[in-house]
This record gives structure tokens, C-alpha cells and sequence, in this order.
């Protein structure tokens, strides 16, 4: 079992990249926001429930997905709610179970971090979607995280999603989906 462990900052094409390597592979996708926004319903952003219950969800995922043998995609966004010590837990949750992660670091320059903020797509979940908070959350320092274990560093604005899903796949030797057959339909007659 692998999680693929994608993470970079807001904007970075976590999400995007992330369904990319679904469809190549058919690796189950757990994104952040499927926990995030869901904690939202009830509590505050950062609120002490919040940051205990969103880690311990994610822990219990990897866990329970690692000893039942599913290979997983997860995303994640290093931000200063997330206690440095998220990233130990979880690689031992996925190594006690038998599996392996595979750290991925999506990134591409600021300005195009910003450019892509408020693109329509990001308001599907409860994303960050305005430049000037993302811009005020980085001045007090809410994207500042330990650097993550090494793997594999890709630059979003210089690949295609689709690319950057056959370089995760080449790097960690995951298997690709065959490529259905073309069928080609003829006129009657």
C-alpha cells in the first residue's frame, strides 16, 4: 500500500494533480477538504475541536486504508493549524500498517499561485479563493511549516496535470491504468 501524499500551498494544483493521478492509476483520492469542509459544518477554522478531530480523521484513514491493502492520494496543505508533529504521525500510522508514503511538494511561483486564487473552480470546496487573505495569511506567517521528508518536487506552472501525474507515477513506480481500446463506429449503410 502507498499514500501519495501530495502537498503545497493554496492554489499550488493539489486537487487538480491529485484527480489527474486518479485517473491514471485508479488510486482512491482523499482530499483535504473532504475533512476540512466537513468540520466546517461545526466548527470554527482552527478551533481546538477542529484541529483534534480533522488530524485524528486523517490518522484513521491512512491507518485503516494501509491494513486493508488501499492505495491512497491524499492532499494537503501545510498551514500553521496543522501541529508539525501531523507529518511523524502519520508516516508511522502508514508504516506500522505495512505501507509506505510517498512525499510529493507541488509548487509553481507566487504570482501565478495568485492568478489562479480566484478561478470559479476553488469555490466547489471551501477554498481559499481571494488573493488578499492569501496574501495577509502569508505575512503573518500561516504558510510557514517544517520542511516535509523529500520525495518528488514538481513545478505546476510548467506542467500539465496530466504530466505531472506520469511523473508521480514514473518516480514511486505506480502502475498505470491500461488505455481502453478506440472503437471506431462506421456509417451504416
Amino acid at each position: 500500500m502507498k499514500l501519495i501524499f501530495i502537498h503545497g500551498p493554496a492554489a499550488a494544483g493539489k486537487l487538480t494533480v491529485g484527480r489527474a493521478l486518479q485517473e491514471l492509476t485508479g488510486l482512491r483520492l482523499f482530499h483535504n477538504h473532504l475533512v476540512v469542509d466537513t468540520l466546517l459544518a461545526v466548527f470554527p477554522f482552527g478551533s481546538p475541536s477542529f484541529v483534534r478531530l480533522r488530524k485524528q480523521i486523517w490518522l484513521s484513514v491512512f491507518e485503516a486504508a494501509t491494513r486493508d491493502g488501499i492505495s491512497t492520494i491524499f492532499t494537503f496543505a501545510p498551514e500553521s493549524t496543522v501541529n508539525p508533529g501531523f507529518i511523524e504521525a502519520a508516516v508511522a500510522a502508514v508504516q506500522n500498517a505495512g505501507g509506505e508514503v510517498c512525499f510529493v511538494k507541488l509548487d509553481c511561483p507566487i504570482d501565478i499561485l495568485e492568478q489562479r486564487m480566484e478561478d470559479a473552480s476553488r469555490s466547489r470546496f471551501l477554498k481559499l479563493n481571494s488573493v488578499a487573505v492569501f496574501r495577509e495569511l502569508r505575512a503573518k506567517g500561516a504558510d510557514h511549516f517544517p520542511e516535509l521528508p523529500p520525495g518528488l518536487s514538481i513545478d505546476t506552472s510548467t506542467l500539465e496535470p496530466s504530466e505531472s501525474a506520469r511523473r508521480i507515477c514514473e518516480h514511486f513506480q505506480l502502475p498505470i491504468l491500461p488505455t481502453p481500446p478506440v472503437i471506431e463506429h462506421f456509417p451504416k449503410g
